[in-house]
């Protein structure tokens, strides 16, 4: 694969890097895997080896992109690992976050978790060796494998320094202590900007529920003893929340993104259409529709690879698309498991609205949608990469959160940068302690996809300052930008030791 590819072998027979050697260690769900994926894409443009574990399921998601960055010389590597499903008390082939059912949950953590000895023995017998473990936040147990390897280990987040910052604070000081209602608002302490929030929108990773809370703090004592942070983020865009992440967990922070722009460079955009998954309606097919419309008319419309409307907010959200009179793309992920009468109105607003808006039943090619000129606004569940994408894409959004880090996603877009507008949803709608109806009205959805798209100059301002984050977005990537700066950085930092590989690993 090149000569940055080859190997030396030390006196031991072991053989190792010359490079560096990234293990990527995702989460299997698709909002931590793309942007993870992407990452060790681009170190590997910078001369890094990188290789990426993952389940069967997993793998199949990305092995597309994956086969072609090493097709184009790229030195990544995609390593499958099978669970152990009887051990784990696991149903058979549950081995994607996706596709685990909720009252597994705790068991697929326990089998994943089960991998670490696996791995290490491929790192072992398959060289080079490794440098560094980057190993999603939620992998604590990665630990004891970058230990048993003798490698630094970083901490893996595909999430904003904004969020993370606000989640720490609102811990470390204690700012719910005596609040006995889950939706009694507080102010985020320790920030010069005041941000108003509720536990109930931020209560801290896996902090939802007491049944979580050891494997809530194994992940706390698995982040303070990280060797760095890697963060889809990009420094321009939130300067004081990066560093006061830094700070507050004293420790390197590593802004690499936006990671999806991995697929803009020269020779990536083939895989613009397959990032992540396959999607349900052909790229070409979208391009034309697409074509055919004028340029920032079309609104585009996904809740992501988990949130979803349920049936009687399908409908208000489509009648809403519809009274607001933009051409839309609306994204309906596992539309089929709706009642007879949601699909039914589902059919016929399709037929009312056909030339107008497309119905995507499934998955599509958003990075690929968002770069399209003909694309206005994202009516998003405010999940990172989907507004880290619509940031480098330039586009304005309506904000409609569904659990954990969107509310402060949503803040980031709303409150920080001034590029979204709120549909007012202030609890979440999925993962809650108790089962409660929230509607959002077609009347709201119009109105706020009517303020993102339409005229006046409030609306052309927010527009403005999306234009303006996108250029900042692909300076950061490009060289001397911060993120490229970081990635070249990443790749020397953990380049071998001149002595070799660290001997505590013989």
């Amino acid at each position: 694969m090149g000569s940055q590819g080859q190997a030396a072998t030390d006196t031991g027979g072991r053989t190792k890097a010359a490079t560096a050697h990234f293990v990527f260690v995702p989460l299997m769900a698709q909002g931590h895997l793309i942007p993870a994926v992407d990452t060790a894409l681009l170190l590997a443009t910078h001369g890094a080896v990188c290789t990426i574990a993952g389940t069967p399921a997993t793998a199949a998601r990305v092995r597309p992109t994956v086969d072609s960055a090493r097709k184009s010389g790229l030195q990544v590597r995609l390593v499958e690992f099978l669970l152990d499903y009887a051990e784990a008390g696991l149903p058979e082939g549950a081995d994607n976050m996706d596709n685990v059912p909720p009252e597994c949950m705790k068991n697929y953590f326990e089998a994943v978790a089960l991998l670490s000895g696996p791995i290490e023995r491929y790192l072992r017998a398959n060289g080079p060796y490794p440098t560094c473990v980057v190993s999603d936040f939620i992998h604590p147990w990665t630990t004891v494998l970058a230990a048993n390897l003798g490698v630094p280990r970083l901490s893996f987040f595909s999430m904003c320094a904004f969020c993370l910052l606000c989640q720490h604070n609102v811990e470390r000081f204690g700012a719910y202590d005596g609040v006995a209602d889950d939706n009694e608002p507080v102010v985020v302490p320790g920030l010069e900007k005041r941000f108003v929030v509720t536990r109930a929108q931020a209560p801290g990773f896996f902090r939802e529920s007491a049944a979580w809370k050891d494997f809530a703090d194994y992940i706390e004592r698995a982040r303070a003893e990280a060797d760095g942070v890697v963060m889809n983020t990009f420094e321009e865009m939130e300067p004081e929340y990066v560093a006061g992440y830094a700070a507050a967990r004293n420790m390197k922070v590593w802004t690499v993104g936006p990671v999806s722009l991995y697929h803009h460079r020269c020779g990536a955009g083939t895989t613009l259409a397959a990032r992540g998954n396959a999607a349900t309606i052909d790229a070409d097919e979208c391009l034309r529709w697409l074509d055919g419309k004028e340029p920032g008319s079309v609104v585009y419309v996904s809740f992501g690879s988990i949130a979803r409307a349920e049936g009687k907010q399908a409908v208000e959200l489509g009648l809403g698309l519809e009274a607001a009179g933009h051409p839309f793309i609306w994204v309906l992920r596992n539309a089929d498991d709706y009642d007879e009468a949601t699909r039914a109105s589902l059919d016929e607003l399709e037929a009312r609205v056909a030339g107008r808006g497309l119905l995507v039943r499934g998955w599509a090619p958003q990075v690929m949608i968002l770069s399209h000129a003909a694309v206005g606004g994202f009516v998003t569940h405010c999940g990172w990469n989907s507004t880290m994408e619509a940031m480098a894409a330039g586009l304005p959004v309506v904000t409609w959160p569904h659990f954990t880090d969107q509310f402060l996603n949503e803040k980031m877009a709303v409150e920080v940068l001034g590029i979204g507008v709120s549909v007012g949803v202030t609890e979440p709608l999925m993962y809650r302690a108790a089962e409660k109806e929230i509607v959002v009205g077609r009347g709201v959805v119009e109105d706020a996809v009517r303020s993102v798209m339409g005229g006046g100059e409030e609306a052309e301002e927010r527009r403005r300052r999306a234009r303006a984050l996108a250029v900042k977005a692909r300076a950061a990537m490009q060289e001397g930008g911060s993120s490229h700066r970081n990635l070249l950085d990443l790749v020397d930092r953990f380049k071998p030791a001149s002595c070799g590989i660290n001997e505590a690993c013989s």
